[in-house]
């Protein structure tokens, strides 16, 4: 269910805030966790307690809110000139939305050619100065840092401290909401500062004892952009999941703790297991994420047909970000070509095959 407190105020015993921050709001968090009724037993599982964590349902449509949501506030606390951010798209929605909230501008680098429609529709409407940049995200991220350097300007990417402690929240959400830490947690990983931030919520609450156990963090990053994988910084990063499409994560050395110290791992799948999983999803639970998001269930399927998990385990998928986020994907993974019927019963039966 919905708070109609703020995520800040709810968990502020667990943020670095004071009674002096000015909470900068739009409703983030709070999201649901769903049970997963049909795909259990068509992954031929029908055991497996598996549930889907929709941070695509966060105001702007991705699981950046709940770490925009302190970092704007912080920036506003210490009285920021303006903020600035690279992004694949949703972390620039998030920072225009929030900037827009709080009265600040909002300087956004994306890498030309590479950030979905929707997600550019987003931060250009909330008002921020959008520059395309002719190169990939990990060269806007150097640009960010120069520039903010130089010119006063607070960076609001996940280098930003306050980001993945906001983003922390939703490990407590899903120890609430499950009444206990799931076994594993399954994540997509692009510049990896998620699973660093989940690991963080379930090692504190563990540690109050909120929550049992601890989860088995496992990551999975786009084959093409796989750079933790492979085990250096890609130059020239390649997926569909233009989400994850990161060469040199900014939070790589905290992801691999995480996966270490979790008994989990950071492993990847390819384009095609993601767009699969993308559209399983949506036709068997009937839920529309993006397709970096879908990097979470093909893990799993990965996972479960080399026999890693027992089939009777309790596992959270993250689906990051909304599908509408991204609908050109959904376009070409249906491939349906629609066309115009007469407007006629006969024709309809014909046309629905119900004769």
């Amino acid at each position: 269910m919905h708070s109609s407190v703020p995520l800040i105020e709810k968990y502020s015993e667990f943020l670095p805030v004071s009674s002096g921050t000015p909470v900068i709001s739009l409703g983030e968090g709070f999201t649901p966790l769903v049970a997963a009724t049909a795909l259990p037993a068509k992954l031929g599982f029908p055991g497996l307690h598996l549930y889907f964590k929709l941070e695509g349902l966060n105001p702007t449509g991705s699981f950046k809110d709940r770490g925009m949501t302190l970092a704007i506030s912080k920036a506003k606390e210490a009285g920021a000139r303006a903020v600035i951010c690279a992004s694949t798209g949703n972390t620039s929605a998030s920072a225009a939305a929030f900037s827009a909230k709080a009265g600040l501008t909002c300087y956004v680098l994306l890498p030309a050619g590479h950030v979905a429609l929707g997600k550019l529709a987003q931060a250009l409407l909330y008002g921020a100065r959008v520059i395309a940049v002719d190169g990939n995200f990990d060269c806007a991220l150097d640009l960010v840092r120069s520039l903010a350097e130089d010119l006063n300007l607070t960076v609001v990417n996940s280098i930003n401290p306050f980001r993945l402690e906001g983003q922390k929240t939703a490990a407590f959400e899903i120890v609430e909401q499950l009444g206990k830490a799931p076994d594993y947690l399954f994540i997509p990983v692009g510049n990896a500062g998620n699973i660093s931030a989940y690991w963080r919520g379930f090692k504190l609450f563990a540690d109050l004892g909120k929550a049992g156990n601890t989860p088995a963090m496992c990551g999975f990053e786009a084959e093409g952009a796989a750079a933790i994988v492979a085990g250096r910084p890609l130059s020239h990063p390649e997926t569909v999941a233009t989400a994850i499409r990161i060469g040199n994560p900014a939070s790589w050395q905290e992801a691999v703790r995480a996966a270490d110290e979790s008994g989990g791992s950071i492993d990847s799948v390819t384009d095609e297991e993601i767009l699969s999983a993308y559209a399983q999803i949506a036709r068997s639970e009937g839920i529309f994420c993006e397709p970096a998001s879908a990097a979470s269930l093909a893990g799993l399927i990965k996972h479960l047909k080399a026999g890693k998990l027992k089939g009777d385990a309790t596992v959270v998928c993250v689906l990051t970000g909304n599908g509408l986020k991204d609908p050109n994907s959904a376009l070409s993974v249906c491939q349906v070509q629609l066309e115009t019927v007469e407007a006629r019963p006969d024709k309809l039966r014909e046309a629905m095959n119900l004769q």
